[in-house]
Order: C-alpha cells, then sequence, then structure tokens
C-alpha cells in the first residue's frame, strides 16, 4: 500500500489532467467564460471528492479511466458550488486556495456565469459519456445523484439553511442536518458515483458505502469548523475565522474546540466501521478517512 500523500497526489495529479481536457479550451475565445472556469478548477484544490471516486472505484474493481469523466464532473460541481458560495449575496469571501475568489479576479457577473457552466458542463459531460462498460440506466444514475446532491435535497437547500442560521443558535440535530446537506451530499454523490460505474454491485455493500461517506462527510466540515478557528489564513488558503465573524452556527461554537474534536473522532469511527469484514481493497478508503480527519487546511 502507497502512503497516502503518494496516493492523494496520484489521484489528484489524474483528475487534473483530466479537467483540462475537459474544459473549454481558452485559445481564440471571445470572452472571459472559458478563462474563469478554468480559474475557479484549476487554482488548487485537494481534489476530495473525485479521489474519493478513485479510491471507491479502485475498491470494487473498476478500471480507472472508466472513473475519470464521473471524477472530472464531481469536482466541475464542487467548483461551481464554491464559485457561488463565495458571491457576495453568499458567503462573500475574497480568498479561496489561497488566490482571489473568481468575482474578485474577474468580476460578479462573470463568477455567475462561469459557476452556472460548470455545473451545466458537469452533467453533458455524464450524460455524454460514451464508454460502453457503463450501461446507459448507470449513467442516468449518475446523472441522477449529481441532481439530487446539487439540488433542493442537497447542497442548494444546506446553503439556504446556512445563510438564514445566521446569527442564531442551532441544535446539533440542525447542525448536522444543515451540513448533511450542504457538504456531505456532493460526498455521498462522490462515492456512489463510483459504485454506477462498476454495475451490479450488491445492494448492501452500496448502502454500506453510503454511509461510510454520509460520517466521513461530517467528519470533513467538523474538521473545517475546527480549522476555522485554530488555522491561520496562509494555510487554509481561505480568511480564517470567517465562520466567526458572520456569526455562523459551527461545530465548535456548539461543543466547544474540545467537544468538536471528539465529535470528529466519532464520526471517523462511524466512517471506519461501515468498512469492518471486507476486505484490504478498501485500505484506499480507510486511508483517505484518516487523512480527512487528520487533514490540517
Amino acid at each position: 500500500m502507497k502512503p497516502t500523500d503518494e496516493l492523494l497526489r496520484a489521484y489528484q495529479e489524474r483528475v487534473d489532467r483530466v479537467l483540462l481536457n475537459l474544459l473549454p479550451p481558452v485559445d481564440g475565445c471571445t470572452t472571459q467564460l472559458p478563462v474563469a472556469m478554468r480559474y475557479a478548477v484549476t487554482v488548487g484544490g485537494k481534489r476530495i471528492r473525485p479521489v474519493l471516486t478513485y479510491a471507491t472505484g479502485q475498491a470494487l474493481g473498476v478500471n480507472l479511466a472508466r472513473l475519470d469523466i464521473p471524477a472530472a464532473a464531481v469536482e466541475m460541481l464542487h467548483a461551481y458550488s464554491l464559485v457561488h458560495d463565495d458571491l457576495p449575496a453568499m458567503d462573500d469571501d475574497a480568498l479561496r486556495r489561497g488566490q482571489p475568489t473568481c468575482h474578485i479576479k474577474f468580476d460578479e457577473a462573470t463568477a455567475i456565469l462561469a459557476g452556472d457552466a460548470l455545473q451545466a458542463l458537469a452533467f453533458t459531460l455524464l450524460a455524454s459519456n460514451e464508454d460502453p462498460e457503463i450501461s446507459a440506466c448507470n449513467k442516468l444514475r449518475m446523472v441522477r445523484v449529481l441532481g439530487d446532491a446539487s439540488g433542493s435535497e442537497g447542497m442548494a437547500v444546506g446553503q439556504a439553511i446556512d445563510l438564514e442560521s445566521v446569527n442564531s443558535t442551532l441544535t446539533l440535530e440542525q447542525l448536522e442536518s444543515m451540513h448533511r446537506h450542504k457538504t456531505g451530499a456532493l460526498i455521498r454523490a462522490s462515492v456512489a458515483i463510483a459504485g454506477f460505474a462498476a454495475d451490479n454491485q450488491p445492494q448492501e455493500l452500496m448502502d454500506r458505502l453510503d454511509r461510510f461517506a454520509a460520517a466521513i462527510g461530517l467528519c470533513f466540515q467538523i474538521v473545517d469548523d475546527i480549522l476555522d478557528v485554530v488555522a491561520d489564513t496562509d494555510t487554509l488558503g481561505k480568511q480564517q475565522g470567517a465562520d466567526i465573524a458572520l456569526n455562523k452556527p459551527t461545530y465548535p461554537a456548539l461543543l466547544g474546540l474540545d467537544g468538536a474534536r471528539e465529535h470528529a473522532s466519532q464520526m471517523y469511527e462511524c466512517a471506519l466501521a461501515e468498512l469492518d469484514g471486507l476486505g484490504s481493497q478498501f485500505d484506499e478508503l480507510r486511508q483517505f478517512a484518516n487523512y480527512i480527519t487528520k487533514r490540517r487546511h
């Protein structure tokens, strides 16, 4: 088994190459739109979601080439969500991945259109995927799972709850409901989409992987909230203390730092428990779950 950093880097580099090939070209373009789309996708990023797609597919015996388009689609959808979340009408952030946010680098209208175009391109790629090893039914399932993850049952409603919760105190149940939608839905989709590339997987196994993804999605968000308090801006690549400044409900605000760390650990253990009894082919998922829990940015 390769070290986690090496595995992570290999998958990151793979999806970066795929993304560059699938994004619209900038040569000869008559507007800033393709440039802004590339900027939003290619300037930094941990690529956690496509990494999970690759690692899940690897565990299920899927050829990595068959996962390229699904992994790229997941990352494009994630990039769209960040562009829109950073807008003045949303979180009003000026820094993302250590660089100016899309609307600061270009302008607000261009950023909105870049996000719109990235979202549309993600679905176009899935719908037009010519891989004969993925059935038409499973291609449609991929489209649906990403649609559910991004819309009124996923990220969009999570962001709506987030915006409406400013200056409010949520219960733990309410906070987790928000993040299961805003952050967790796309992480779950990143794992599910690999299952559709694998085809004919036992439903019990896919249910376990979905619960794994749900737990690790919450863990990811808890760690994000902790880092917003304890890390610095340069390490984070975004403004430290942004959630505190906006008086948003967070895990440290609700549970305290120690309580938030304990809760992250509990979610990590829940995720690992879903992989109990599964073979060594699932070790990459175990590694990445550990990385998500212990990351520093």
